[in-house]
């Protein structure tokens, strides 16, 4: 069973690419997440991804995430909800975090 994912990109207020996503990544949609995330990078040297929308992340998109943070200017946002698992995982330490 596929899990609901919703990814829209767009340039930020900066210029930098923003992917705003929604729902929840999973492995059923990590390799979509990290598609989408790929395609953005492409286009720019920074990319924005607004995890705010997102209920749940697990290892697959925790992977995804890792793979391109130390190679690329990678900023999330990210809920409350996600402090744990961004901390614990130590994509804190390789990619730039804002909670809110």
């Amino acid at each position: 069973m596929t899990t609901a994912l919703t990814l829209l990109s767009g340039p930020g207020d900066d210029g930098d690419r923003v992917l705003t996503v929604t729902g929840e990544i999973d492995m059923s949609n990590a390799a979509e997440f990290g598609a989408a995330l790929d395609h953005e990078l492409a286009a720019g040297p920074a990319v924005t991804v607004d995890l705010t929308r997102v209920t749940y992340l697990d290892s697959a998109g925790v992977a995804v995430l890792f793979d391109r943070a130390g190679d690329h200017d990678l900023r999330l946002l990210a809920p409350r909800l996600l402090e744990r698992v961004l901390r614990v995982s130590g994509l804190t330490q390789v990619a730039k975090v804002v909670l809110r």
